[in-house]
């Protein structure tokens, strides 16, 4: 294979070289060059040897760089091919309870290695051929966030609605075997994979020596005709998913001096428990399933609130605008943020999700028709303060493709994204 290079950065090693825009890459030091992990693994020695077509005739250059310097090949994705699709049809996926009608980018199932290598998503395991897979165990690429869900083949296939998603675990001892760290979530549907079958999943990652495993519950919205009829969570099925989790989890600390195993805070809030502190979450390896995300928000927006010099004549008046399950924490915040500045008034709102279901209550998923149509026309101060994570990635658009200046326009007052940190949230209360 080979693939077209879309230009060339001016005055780099590849530009020196004589390689423009419009010539094809074929290999680096002899390794076919197929997508960006092979580009960017074998970029990396200091001398290479480059084989490129350009007008139809194969040439060969040869650079001296230094180790990390990049040869300066740009191409037109940055996988330099397409992204790989899902071929699962999991019971829980979140992606088939979409309302009609979302941008496509939305309902797009990706379960690309490469992605996870490079931005941390998920995958399955399910589309990895035996080529990809020695190329992970030959470059050592780590770690991998794998999406298990249950470590019983049977079920696995089962859940996925695919029939080779049992025969994949295997992948994950050669994994193991080689060295590789690798980070595991587990989407819990009650009745399907929680009470022994969870204790089999948990035991047997454990046995694996994984870095992580994060215990999420499935998401349910009202978006579920003719997909498989799933239960959702009650304060006692997440009280027995989060006493399995801990008591794992306290072997481990045992057995490895780590924690390795955590339930989402979400189950935690199900199952109507304290959140644990800051400390039991250790490194915050899961805080992108959702884990430890509230406790972590309260270590660093207390801490910041102890380093800032009070002043007491201060006046502010804003609104937090977040999900249900968030909303009782962020008072508990404010509150204290009242103690010492006792002029800056915060209105928490929780917003109702109506757009994917009330049973639908983390920030993430709010959108923006929700926000303005339960915010408009209610006194809410200088500002609205919402999480970065209600809004696409790098972009100042909801899920529902609403603008951050739309809402705006709608409110009739600023709305300001924070980022996930305590700190961010209070500096914008303040500021």
């Amino acid at each position: 294979m080979s693939v077209l290079i879309d230009s060339v950065i001016e005055g780099s090693c590849a530009y020196l070289a004589g390689i423009r825009g419009g010539d094809t890459l074929v290999s680096l030091n002899s390794n076919e060059i197929v997508d960006v992990l092979d580009y960017r693994f074998y970029q990396l020695e200091r001398e290479i040897k480059i084989e490129y077509i350009s007008s139809g005739e194969v040439k060969v250059a040869n650079v001296r760089k230094t180790e990390y310097e990049e040869l300066g090949l740009e191409f037109s994705t940055y996988l330099m091919d397409k992204e790989h699709s899902c071929r699962n049809k999991c019971i829980f996926c979140f992606i088939d309870q979409m309302p009609k009608g979302m941008r496509d980018t939305l309902n797009f199932k990706d379960d690309d290695s490469r992605l996870s290598f490079l931005f941390g998503n998920y995958i399955t395991l399910t589309n990895l051929t035996d080529h990809e897979i020695e190329r992970v165990i030959k470059m050592h690429i780590s770690p991998i966030n794998i999406s298990v869900h249950t470590t019983n083949p049977e079920l696995r296939c089962k859940m996925m609605n695919n029939r080779f998603a049992g025969e994949s675990l295997g992948i994950m001892k050669r994994f193991a075997d080689a060295g590789i760290v690798i980070n595991c979530q587990l989407v819990i549907c009650p009745g399907i994979n929680d009470g022994e079958e969870l204790e089999r999943s948990l035991r047997d990652l454990t046995e694996l020596q994984v870095n992580s495993v994060a215990v999420v519950p499935v998401g349910l919205t009202d978006h579920r005709e003719g997909l498989y009829p799933l239960t959702p969570f009650t304060k006692e099925t997440a009280n027995e998913v989060v006493n399995i989790c801990e008591k794992f989890g306290d072997e481990c600390v045992e057995k490895f001096g780590r924690r390795i195993i955590f339930a989402a805070d979400e189950l935690y809030i199900k199952a109507q428990r304290e959140l644990p502190n800051a400390d039991f979450y250790e490194d915050f390896s899961c805080l992108e399933n959702g884990v430890g995300l509230i406790s972590l928000l309260e270590d660093e927006f207390l801490f910041s609130l102890e380093q800032t010099e009070g002043d007491r004549t201060l006046t502010r008046q804003k609104t937090i605008a977040c999900g249900e399950s968030a909303a009782p924490f962020l008072k508990q915040l404010c509150e204290k943020l009242s103690e010492k500045f006792p002029k800056v008034c915060v209105n928490v709102r929780p917003i109702v999700n109506d757009f994917f279901g009330h049973m639908i209550n983390v920030t993430g998923l709010i959108v923006g028709r929700d926000l303005t149509a339960q915010l408009k026309g209610t006194d809410l101060g200088e500002e609205v303060l919402i999480s970065s994570s209600m809004l696409r990635s790098g972009e100042e658009v909801f899920l529902d493709d609403m603008t951050l200046d739309e809402a705006k326009e709608i409110l009739r007052v600023p709305v300001t994204p924070c980022d996930n940190s305590g700190e961010d949230l209070l500096r914008k209360l303040l500021k």
